[in-house]
């Protein structure tokens, strides 16, 4: 258990913090800049010091103002991996990988069996890098590197502050498969701070949303990535929703991936003849690197989202889901927001005049019109 409860003055930003979260699989901290996300992870750490409160993980304090518990970050048994790799330059990489090798010794946890550097290497693919200086190394390459130094520090708890944001999207494509592997290959809980909604996406098993030093939601991705608010509480997200959908065919012969919608059983009488109730609704996007039966979080943009009374023929869209309204919100400007159950909940954002025009009622069957190309298979790649 992650349990903190902690307080801490920053300038003009009060960090006020309290949460209690399992130790299992990926913790994304999501919000805008400035918000605090990399404090919290200081303070796991043990290189920011709350003013008061208490943290502990797995029962373990490690930091107790009333009790006047502070332990040293080399007596935490974490490991850290930076926005910048942060390697020695005039080392080669296995000298790197083994500075965290060195501090095996400080694990806590017995109970995990130890990280081998031969395993490390193999996870990350730097087989052919351990003969290089560290100086002569991509951005990505190096970034690789820290992490498996962190690694070999047989950490606890993994922590990650935005290791991506200095690499470019090429970059980013390579090493995010590696952070994908990190807890189902070596079990390794992670607590991973980014801005960014689409590599969250990836990765996480619950996210924490932070705002101006505060937790406003902790919950799944399809919860927290799905509020219609976001917008305005992060810096880099537009209004949307997160489904899990499966792959039913990689490609079903035009070069297009087949995904089968979870079902929530609630879409209406009304349009049940249409939609074949009982049968999962599909979705085809671009082909994907994936296997039949993988599961795959999509998250489609409300702006993506076009909406219809019928069945539209002599359209190129090959998405025509029917569904059933559910919410209808003013939105901003000249935009109307609407709730559809398709079978998992999304959102469309239509203008204020289509809106007029369709004359949609809370309760109205209607299909939703999905482009192939709104989820990007070059994000799962």
């Amino acid at each position: 258990m992650i349990d903190i409860r902690a307080k801490q003055r920053l300038g003009d930003l009060e960090l006020n913090i309290e949460l209690h979260v399992e130790t299992s699989g990926v913790l994304a901290l999501f919000g805008p800049s400035g918000a605090g996300k990399t404090s919290i992870l200081n303070w796991i750490a043990g290189l920011n010091r709350p003013d008061s409160g208490r943290i502990a993980i797995d029962g373990r304090v490690l930091f107790d103002s009333e009790a006047g518990i502070n332990l040293p970050p080399e007596q935490r048994g974490l490991g850290y991996v930076f926005q910048e790799p942060r390697l020695f330059p005039h080392l080669g990489v296995k000298a790197n990988l083994l500075y965290g090798w060195h501090w095996r010794h400080r694990r806590q946890d017995g109970k995990r069996p130890e990280i081998t550097l031969d395993q490390v290497v193999h996870l990350l693919g730097i087989e052919h890098l351990l003969v290089r200086r560290a100086g002569g190394l991509s951005g990505g390459e190096q970034q690789r590197i820290a992490i498996g130094r962190a690694l070999l520090a047989q950490p606890q708890l993994l922590l990650m502050d935005e290791p991506l944001a200095a690499v470019d999207a090429r970059r980013k494509s390579e090493i995010l498969p590696f952070i994908e592997s990190l807890h189902a290959e070596l079990q390794i809980p992670i607590v991973y701070i980014s801005h960014d909604p689409d590599e969250i996406l990836r990765i996480a098993d619950q996210v924490a949303l932070i705002v101006d030093g505060k937790l406003v939601t902790l919950g799944d991705m399809e919860t927290v990535l799905g509020r219609l608010d976001l917008p305005a509480l992060s810096d880099a997200a537009e209004p949307g929703a997160v489904i899990t959908a499966a792959i039913l065919e990689v490609d079903d012969g035009t070069g297009l991936s087949v995904l089968a919608l979870p079902g929530r059983g609630s879409l209406e009488d009304s349009v049940s003849a249409d939609t074949g109730r009982g049968e999962p609704q599909t979705i085809r996007i671009g082909r994907l690197p994936l296997a039949v039966g993988d599961p795959v979080h999509l998250r489609l943009l409300a702006r993506d989202v076009a909406l219809a009374r019928q069945f539209v023929d002599g359209i190129s869209i090959l998405n025509q889901l029917p569904g059933v309204v559910r919410q209808i919100l003013p939105g901003t400007g000249h935009f109307v927001d609407f709730q559809l159950d398709i079978g998992p909940l999304i959102w469309a954002r239509i203008t204020r005049k289509s809106a007029d025009q369709l004359k949609l009622q809370v309760g109205d069957p209607v299909f939703a019109l999905i482009k192939s190309v709104a989820a990007d298979p070059k994000k799962f790649s």
